[in-house]
């Protein structure tokens, strides 16, 4: 939870900026809204009608009356009818034809080519080639098509845990239903941090302040007073007020804009980082096949044959399932994520967590309990310390379930509480930083309270110059014991507000938070702590849990936003946190940290905190947090506390392991059988595969490798960042040597057992095929191969497409030249004798490439359990 005074709300956000996207109508149904508009409404998918648009002006009993509701909602019941009438509060997905989306798979410079290589097959008569090659086309379509199909059914599953809750009144009481189940008519509260959930009408209360940016693009908040009319998308920015619903899904100002409304598609740099390695090997490919082409006019072979196989060889080389691995491996990665109670809401965060060295953190709730308990108060002018506890809960609303609020009210002895009558309260908000309530006493007179930032409840006091110093000392004290301080205030009849006195909340640190940034920091993770609350009170909190006492005050920070001075940059980059932060700080404090090349995480639960977190590399949301907080995070936690956090940072330093093996290992497969191939048909005018058994490598190769999504992997102990000398040169390294070794088997079987040619192609093949999977255990490991034991389903993934291709070259099946049990075996154990004499070539090609890191990531170590010192509340 954020360290400001700020009211709970509901979970739930959209995954992007537009707050309503991912919640979809179950069956699809167009969404309606406004009762005169019955019509349309009984034409699913009908245009939706404008005359929803005279209802924010109608007079608003005019507007009860045609809505047919009133200040009190709408029955349960009825409810239920006129969400069957009108269809769900959402946007109507589009929803493009499966069959159609699956024809795209045919479409594509890769499906070009292998399109090609069948027609060229048909008009020589390579039947065989055409039916195979044909398969492969096919083959390739349908996996990509299932696999993207489930990778998105996976990751809408997950985001439908996010959906958008509403405070809707029904039948008298308050509930919490969906978003998607409201209707017009119904009435609803709105507080800080709420992502209005439908085209609204405010009910009688004071005014207030929301961010219709998403809609407008204007980033400044607009004061919305009682009569007028909020829209749907836009976010509460201050205040607190009731109000009806006249337009819900489609015929919301947010649905008639919807569709003119782009989202914008971010790639990661690990996304870029695999798009150049497939461009890289396409131009490989390229130069090598137009080599081998011209080669072959020159010593005047067929054409025709030469063209197609040119065109199936360059199909292997291409990596067709590269982006189908990276989708799946995200997949993957996403719902194991979400075992750990982090929802990823843009898979592209998964990399960018792996690579976070710097992680700002909020103090409340993440590192601390965020549960309050009241201590012995200060008071001025001989008041009683009961008497600030009770103005003090006078000025607060349990049922907006703020944690300041129930710690003050549940302070309060006896039933001191009753007799007096709450006439007005204004709820806090981060400008005015205080709650105030007009309240009527036991006597019959009216009178004020407020509490809130003791500097902030000084500056409303008439009488702060007597009690200033006396109030700063308390607050000092207090925060030298890690006690955060809350002012209070009353006005009588006369409207002077005088200082009651302040009152001390302590939020203990969480019982591992100590234990858990120690494994951080072991990570390679560094974590500043960022709070609204004093330099003390942070320096002594951050003492507690080992961070370090270097604490900035945030407000030095203000004159250094327009001038990023060296000096200024390394200080942030030094300390160990930051206090009395403000949004905008959080703002700066990661634009200077990214600037010094760090890779930033940043935790936040406000309405305030939406714009670091969409600046962050990546925003976490934390358990709690405010819609609008959700909507600009990455990542959405579910559970509270640090350690969640740190979890999902090993798990995505694993996923990122995974992707960087299939980077190796395809870049290696990709060098091997292109120079193997182009050497042999130039120097030795020998081709020793035919254009079936290339187009047999890729099926089995693409099969096989979609399993390297599951494998066992162990994360680095330090940030994961994209290494372009390290994986090329490592899987040259390994493409090298697997040419040497293909040409040693080649150099057996031609010139020691003098085998036929057709019988040589059959066993190349089966060498090729072995080989090349086996390097699959190569590259997923940076120590020996032996290190980390693989998945199962790698294993059995493996085996059995190995099996597989053993069966066709040992009994032929029409495809090739049969060899027999007795030559398979021999191609086994040769490859098998090569993986392992390569293994130690990896090793030392890390060992040169990266010297300080040559270590197999080891197994993750349970942290030490030392609870923290936690200071006793007064």
């Amino acid at each position: 939870m954020a360290d400001k005074h700020e009211p709970e709300v509901h979970p739930g956000a959209a995954s992007d900026s537009k707050p309503l996207d991912n919640v979809k109508p179950a069956n699809g149904a167009t969404a309606k809204s406004a009762p005169d508009a019955e019509g349309d409404a009984k034409r699913p998918g009908a245009k939706p009608s404008d005359k929803t648009d005279g209802l924010k002006t109608l007079a608003m009993p005019q507007l009860l009356t045609k809505l047919g509701s009133s200040a009190d909602g709408l029955s349960q019941g009825e409810a239920e009818k006129r969400l069957k009438q009108y269809g769900p509060n959402a946007i109507a997905e589009k929803k493009g034809n499966p069959f159609l989306k699956f024809l795209t798979y045919f479409w594509g410079p890769i499906p070009w080519m292998i399109e090609a290589a069948v027609i060229l097959s048909g008009i020589v008569q390579h039947w065989l080639d055409f039916g195979v090659i044909l398969l492969l086309l096919c083959s390739n379509a349908v996996v990509g098509f299932w696999e993207e199909h489930q990778a998105g059914d996976a990751i809408a599953a997950l985001r439908s845990k996010l959906a958008v809750k509403a405070r809707v009144r029904r039948d008298g009481k308050w509930t919490n239903p969906n978003a998607s189940e409201l209707v017009p008519g119904d009435v609803i509260r709105l507080r800080l941090g709420d992502i209005v959930p439908g085209d609204a009408r405010l009910l009688a209360g004071d005014p207030i302040e929301v961010d219709e940016s998403t809609l407008t693009g204007e980033s400044l908040p607009v004061t919305r007073k009682p009569g007028e009319a909020v829209f749907s998308g836009s976010i509460m920015r201050q205040g607190e007020t009731d109000a009806i619903v006249y337009a819900t899904g489609l015929n919301t100002y947010f649905g008639k804009t919807a569709q003119l409304v782009e989202s914008a598609h971010t790639v990661s740099h690990f996304q870029r980082a695999v798009l150049k390695i497939g461009d890289y090997l396409i131009i490989l490919a390229t130069i090598l096949v137009l080599l081998i082409v011209v080669v072959a006019l020159f010593r005047r072979d067929p054409i025709l044959d030469t063209l197609e196989f040119a065109l199936v060889l360059l199909v292997a080389a291409i990596p067709v399932a590269m982006p189908t691995v990276l989708s799946v491996t995200m997949a993957v990665g996403a719902k194991l994520l979400a075992k750990r109670q982090a929802i990823v809401t843009r898979l592209a965060a998964i990399e960018e967590l792996a690579g976070v060295d710097i992680l700002c953190s909020d103090k409340t709730g993440t590192l601390t309990q965020n549960k309050l308990t009241l201590g012995d108060p200060f008071s001025v002018h001989g008041i009683a310390a009961g008497q600030v506890i009770l103005d003090a809960a006078l000025a607060s609303r349990a049922e907006d379930k703020d944690t300041i609020d129930l710690a003050v009210i549940a302070g309060v002895k006896d039933d001191s509480l009753k007799g007096y009558q709450v006439l007005h309260f204004q709820p806090f908000d981060p400008v005015h930083k205080r709650t105030e309530a007009t309240v009527k006493g036991t006597d019959g007179k009216q009178f004020q309270v407020a509490k809130g930032a003791p500097q902030v409840i000084l500056e409303m006091s008439t009488d702060a110059r007597e009690v200033k110093a006396a109030v700063e000392r308390a607050v000092n004290d207090f925060a030298a014991r890690g006690f955060r301080s809350l002012g209070v205030a009353r006005a009588e009849q006369d409207g002077k507000w005088t200082f009651v006195g302040v009152l001390p909340l302590f939020d203990p640190p969480r019982e591992q938070a100590k234990a858990t940034i120690t494994s951080a920091q072991q990570m390679g993770v560094k974590i500043k702590m960022v709070t609204g609350d004093q330099i003390a009170i942070a320096r002594e909190m951050s003492r507690q849990l080992g961070l370090g006492t270097n604490i900035l005050d945030a407000s030095s920070l203000h004159d250094t936003k327009d001038k990023d001075t060296a000096q200024a940059a390394a200080s942030i980059e030094k300390a160990d946190g930051f206090a009395q932060v403000f949004p905008e700080d959080k703002y700066h404090i990661i634009e200077v940290l990214q600037k010094h090349g760090h890779i930033v995480g940043m935790t936040g639960d406000g309405v305030n905190d939406a714009p670091a977190l969409k600046k962050a590399d990546c925003g976490i949301a934390v358990s709690g947090a405010t819609d609008a907080a959700r909507a600009a995070a990455s990542i959405v936690l579910l559970s509270s506390g640090l350690s969640v956090i740190i979890e999902a940072i090993k798990e995505s330093r694993r996923i990122f392991q995974r992707m960087n093996s299939y980077a190796i290992y395809r870049i290696a497969e990709t060098l091997r059988v292109l120079l193997f191939m182009v050497l042999s048909i130039i120097v030795f005018n020998f081709y020793p595969v035919t254009a079936v058994m290339i187009v047999m490598l890729a099926l089995l190769n693409d099969g096989a490798i979609l399993s390297i999504a599951y494998d066992n992997v162990r994360y680095h102990s330090e940030p994961e960042a994209w290494n372009m000398r390290i994986v090329l040169g490592v899987s040259t390294v390994l493409g090298v040597v697997g040419v040497a070794a293909a040409f040693g088997l080649f150099y057996l079987g031609d010139r020691v057992f003098h085998l036929g040619h057709p019988q040589l192609q059959t066993l190349m093949y089966l060498k090729l095929s072995v080989a090349g999977h086996l390097t699959i255990f190569l590259t997923r490991t940076r120590g020996p191969w032996w290190s980390i034991r693989p998945a199962k389903i790698l294993l059995f993934a493996v085996l059995g497409t190995q099996a597989f291709a053993t069966l066709m070259a040992v009994y032929g099946l029409h495809i090739m030249t049969p060899i027999g049990w007795g030559w398979a075996g021999f191609v086994w154990g040769y490859a098998l004798l090569c993986a392992l004499l390569t293994d130690p070539v990896k090793l030392l090609a890390y060992r040169v490439l990266d010297p300080k890191r040559t270590k197999e990531p080891s197994r993750a170590k349970k942290p030490i359990n030392r609870k923290p010192q936690v200071a006793a509340a007064v």
